[in-house]
């Protein structure tokens, strides 16, 4: 069932590499609606992480949705296998192929939902005419291929003018950058209900002090709460 209440999705870019499924558990436990993965390819952004292989290897311990954005340059060729590896969702990039109606009617082709990325310079009309092919629209405020970067603010008019162009689609709006108590109620209110947040998270807390992960959710989900209200 379709709803836009919010919902926190920790990116595990920020966990402990060397005990993701560990990570992924306790985020959950703690009340992490999804698990927001990032697979980068070195090329399309300046970073290289994971491949469908780690991906595999942590899908036995999402036991939530698992949300993939991939910020991989052409995204076609590794649809598929992304599909495959158990993603629940697959995003990926506007900027990342020429045909990106055929790539998002690829990605539904293999039974998953679909998301497109917006890079911040990317003007909403550029998937104005496609929102029917889309369940999210994930709209960067910062420059992918890092965590911990600072929020930009000048981002919220955008989720704003998304969400109006969306009108009564069910389509979620998630936000990716610098989420954290101060700036989810800016995007809240703006009309966004996915909120991935790594650092903001992750700081201070490890699997052997989860509590601190739901704390730091905690205060992010009430943050955002009370700006839709």
């Amino acid at each position: 069932m379709f709803d836009r209440s919010i919902k926190i999705a920790p990116s595990i870019l920020s966990a402990d590499f060397a005990n993701l499924g560990a990570e992924i558990r306790a985020v959950e436990a703690e009340g992490a609606d999804w698990i927001h993965v990032d697979p980068m390819d070195g090329h399309f952004v300046p970073n290289l992480t994971i491949g469908p292989n780690v991906v595999a290897a942590i899908r036995p311990h999402v036991k939530t949705f698992m949300d993939v954005h991939l910020m991989i340059a052409p995204a076609d060729p590794y649809i598929e296998a992304f599909a495959k590896v158990g993603s629940d969702m697959i995003t990926i990039h506007a900027e990342s192929g020429p045909h990106l109606h055929r790539s998002l009617q690829a990605v539904r082709g293999f039974g998953k939902k679909a998301g497109v990325a917006l890079n911040m310079t990317t003007p909403i009309s550029h998937i104005e005419h496609i929102l029917d092919a889309v369940d999210m629209v994930l709209i960067m405020t910062i420059n992918p291929g890092f965590g911990g970067q600072k929020f930009t603010h000048s981002m919220v008019g955008k989720v704003r003018d998304m969400r109006r162009m969306i009108g009564d689609r069910p389509i979620h709006i998630q936000v990716d950058g610098g989420i954290d108590p101060t700036t989810a109620p800016l995007v809240a209110a703006a009309g966004a209900d996915v909120l991935v947040a790594g650092s903001a998270v992750f700081k201070g807390g490890s699997v052997d002090t989860p509590q601190v992960y739901g704390d730091n959710m905690r205060a992010i989900r009430a943050a955002a709460e009370a700006a839709q209200a």
